[in-house]
């Protein structure tokens, strides 16, 4: 006897905790820690828009509500990507400037 093909799996990625500083983040059987500093395009995000996330591929996530995706990897190692959003950059370029000015 033949066993019937599995049906789309119902596991998913999955906010477990959010405090001040970034959200735990439950993907397959890893939790994963989301810093706010950073991922700070999340720190101003409503919890119902960080509890809303989609985990479309094995490799990224996704969050419709943000129009965010984010790379596992980069969850599990930021280090390696130093890339920071534009609006952060334009941020501690006004500190710079502001100290310069001292």
């Amino acid at each position: 006897m033949k066993s019937a093909t599995l049906g789309k799996s119902t596991s998913g990625a999955e906010v477990t905790n959010i405090s001040g500083h970034g959200f735990w983040l439950l993907v397959a059987d890893e939790e994963l820690f989301v810093s706010f500093k950073e991922f700070p395009w999340f720190k101003d995000a409503s919890v119902s828009e960080i509890l809303n996330v989609e985990w479309p591929q094995p490799h990224h996530l996704y969050w419709p509500g943000l129009d965010v995706d984010v790379a596992v990897e980069s969850i599990k190692h930021p280090e390696k990507f130093p890339l920071i959003s534009k609006e952060l950059r334009l941020t501690k370029r006004s500190g710079q400037q502001a100290k310069a000015r001292r």
